[in-house]
């Protein structure tokens, strides 16, 4: 297989019959027909701004898997009319050879031209574990997504081959290579079946093979990316832990956000069988260096985007082609902060890259402020030129950059990014985001719109998204049926096509109608149809199947069932206590919410138990509880969508109350050196700093410090009164305490942040 990628064109891909869609020019769209199966639309001509650049080149230079195939030494095409190629003749050439189906015998018995002493030096045996592929693309050639993941499998087993014939393995790795390759044996027999079969006409509906050889190649695709996984994270771990202990030190001590790379998360992956053809699409274009270096997912709230993020960053991480990830979210600062971004993907970078490496710690121990730089000044320093003079070739993954704060009109990081990446054109930047004005207007930038594909998520054809929910309800109710032990039919075919009729193509609605059916005190049954019956009675349960309305009537049906008991008085409470994890600065633990809100920890957690289904809800009370997605936020802030004035949160009440809290609090708890540091000693002096804050100072006090200044700048003048009295008074009795605290932490500058935001608010001059 050393040759496998070597490229022999036979034939070229038919070029598609669309542009990719240009940002801000969506509303204008007439798709066509061919359009729709892909989700990528036909775009009009601009004249103010051209938008030649978004030409889709998938059919340009683009390798077709027919001429991978010909380096196996097989035919190529159907039957009468294949070809054979001798894979040890590197000179190339076509043999015309009027004995196709024979060659495809021979393929299928795993004997390639050139003897089969050629497949069985090291680890050849990987080569005839794929001895089926040449026959099912001669048989399935129409099938673009059965030759899309051909090319994909093709891609992704060379680099193995080549891996295992360039390093010695262990006897334990062998073990483990040896039992991985029995499991592809037995899918690829499958596959010849199939191939088989539909040479000899035995197959009637086409659809239907066309679907079961995908779903075998996709089984193939799995058994292998599982390994590499393997494989690669144990590479990682090595590489980690080898580094020069003063390298790591230094990478260490530089400003980053914490968690942010795809693999310090809970966010799940696509679904085995899910997302087919825009994952293929994606790992295409990755792949093809002919293609632009920025692909931009674009797609409405709860669409699924983060998700496919996910699996695309675990997809080039297994391949040894990631080279960073960030994954943005509002509910963390550091990872909704633009200036974090880019130093942390540098970072990554530094870790996973030698050549990288040996660029960029030098150039930060020489100006340790660089990481403070312009976002213009992080791009060109940091990874710009360290990747000009690495030549590095890489992937990168930015997910949910619309939920990053950003005041310019025109994204800010894109702007940057349009004035390099034509220096850097081995690196690709796969980026997802809502279509919010600066971030299509970021896109629509001159210099980054030649550089960048779009898909609009949003605009998938329905059924083929439908489909793919349906697998998520049938795979998760199967596993909650498994678990809870439920023997009977359930759920019937009828009430999976009533959800399935209601998601209007969002993930994230299925996803909460399954975390609402599964929770640990209820009766998934009688949750299910409690759902069903909720929602066709009552006005919300009669809305049009758009988008929002959809969601907001399953979200109003969660909180309606959650609290229709509950006695009216205690409506101001569940507001309390859903805005306070709502609109935190940093997700909140169950405890430290009722200490900021005054209320009784035993009070806090049955509440939001009963909500479960909307929050990422730890058994832990001293673990941080989450939006499960961020839809629920945009809709129980909003009166236009939060219809019931019982649950609607109205920000600015919520924001001064959690200020009061961190006021209150911070009064009856700050003192004088709250460590207990010894006089005279500077904080770095202290070697276990960081431990005596975690004795000393609670979590909900170092909250309070922190963040108290970001809810002041979150209310309105009404409530300045009441407020303007607490504020002198803690800056008139702890303000010096408040200081330390935050030099403990590191933390002095955001002492001037509030002294300015607080000046502004009382609008009077210190």
């Amino acid at each position: 297989m050393k040759h496998l990628l070597k490229v022999i064109r036979n034939k070229k891909t038919p070029k598609p019959s669309h542009q990719v869609v240009s940002p801000g020019n969506a509303s204008n769209i007439v798709p066509g027909p061919s359009d729709l199966a892909s989700g990528l639309t036909a775009v009009p001509e601009d004249e103010g701004s051209r938008m030649d650049s978004f030409q889709h080149n998938i059919g340009e230079d683009v390798e077709h898997p027919a001429s991978k195939l010909q380096t196996f030494g097989v035919v190529v095409g159907g039957p009468g009319h294949g070809y054979v190629l001798d894979a040890d003749d590197a000179g190339g050439g076509e043999i015309e050879s009027p004995e196709a189906s024979r060659t495809a015998k021979r393929t299928r018995e795993g004997t390639f031209p050139g003897g089969a002493n050629k497949t069985s030096e090291k680890f050849g045996r990987l080569k005839l574990v794929l001895g089926a592929i040449p026959a099912v693309f001669a048989t399935h050639e129409g099938s673009v997504a059965v030759g899309n993941r051909i090319e994909i499998l093709l891609s992704r087993t060379a680099a193995l081959e080549e891996h295992f014939n360039s390093r010695p393995a262990e006897s334990a790795e062998l073990r483990r290579r040896d039992e991985w390759i029995r499991k592809l044996k037995g899918i690829e027999g499958q596959l010849r079946s199939f191939s088989e079969k539909a040479e000899s006409q035995q197959l009637t509906d086409r659809t239907q093979d066309d679907e079961e050889v995908f779903g075998l190649l996709e089984d193939l695709q799995e058994e292998i990316l599982h390994y590499q996984m393997v494989r690669r994270t144990r590479i990682h771990d090595q590489s980690f832990n080898s580094m020069d202990p003063a390298e790591s030190a230094t990478l260490d001590n530089l400003r980053c956000a914490h968690k942010a790379e795809y693999r310090h998360s809970n966010r799940d992956h696509c679904l085995k069988g899910t997302r087919r053809n825009i994952l293929d699409e994606i790992e295409l274009w990755t792949r093809n260096f002919n293609r632009p270096s920025v692909y931009w997912l674009n797609g409405l709230a709860g669409t699924g985007k983060s998700t496919i993020a996910q699996t695309i960053a675990e997809r080039a991480f297994a391949d040894g082609r990631l080279g960073a990830s960030f994954f943005c979210s509002r509910d963390f600062e550091d990872r909704r902060n633009l200036q974090f971004i880019l130093p942390a993907i540098a970072i990554q970078l530094a870790r996973r890259y030698t050549e990288f490496r040996s660029i960029f710690i030098p150039l930060v121990r020489l100006d340790p402020e660089i990481i403070h730089e312009s976002m213009y000044g992080q791009m060109d320093k940091l990874i710009v030129q360290p990747l000009v003079k690495s030549a590095i070739s890489t992937v990168i993954v930015i997910d949910a950059l619309d939920e990053c704060q950003d005041d310019e009109p025109a994204s800010a990081i894109l702007s940057v990014l349009g004035q390099f990446v034509n220096e850097i054109p081995k690196v690709k930047f796969f980026i997802t985001g809502r279509p919010e004005p600066r971030i299509r207007e970021g896109f629509r930038l001159p210099l980054l719109a030649k550089a960048t594909d779009v898909f609009i998520l949003h605009e998938v054809e329905p059924d083929q998204v439908n489909c793919d929910i349906g697998l998520f309800y049938k795979h998760n109710l199967s596993e909650i049926k498994r678990r809870r032990q439920i023997l009977d039919n359930w759920p019937v075919e009828e009430q999976l096509d009533l959800l399935c009729g209601r998601v209007a193509g969002l993930f994230v609605y299925a996803m909460a109608t399954v975390r609402f059916i599964d929770q640990k005190t209820k009766n998934p049954k009688t949750q299910l149809d409690r759902l069903l019956q909720s929602q066709d009675s009552g006005p919300e349960g009669k809305a049009k199947l758009r988008a929002n309305s959809t969601l907001d009537s399953l979200y109003l049906s969660i909180l309606h069932e959650a609290f229709s008991d509950n006695d009216p008085e205690d409506d101001a409470k569940v507001r309390s206590v859903l805005g306070a994890v709502i609109l935190a600065k940093n997700p909140l633990s169950q405890s430290t919410i009722a200490a900021l809100l005054g209320f009784d920890s035993e009070d806090i957690s049955p509440l939001l138990s009963l909500v479960c289904s909307l929050l990422i809800l730890p058994e832990d009370i001293n673990h941080p509880v989450q939006p499960f997605h961020k839809s629920f936020p945009d809709f129980i802030v909003d009166s236009t969508r939060c219809t019931n004035p019982r649950f609607c949160i109205y920000p600015p009440d919520q924001h001064a109350e959690l200020l009061v809290g961190c006021l209150e609090l911070m009064d009856r708890q700050l003192k004088q050196n709250m460590c207990k540091l010894p006089d005279g000693v500077k904080n770095a002096e202290v070697k276990n700093l960081k431990q005596r804050a975690g004795e000393h100072i609670s979590k909900p006090l170092e909250y309070a410090c922190r963040s108290w200044h970001k809810h002041l700048d979150n209310t309105i003048s009404t409530q300045k009164p009441k407020i303007t009295h607490i504020l002198h008074q803690f800056l008139e009795r702890k303000f010096l305490f408040w200081l330390e605290v935050l030099s403990i932490y590191g933390a002095a500058r955001e002492a001037v942040d509030a002294l300015e935001k607080m000046e502004k608010w009382l609008d009077v001059s210190f």
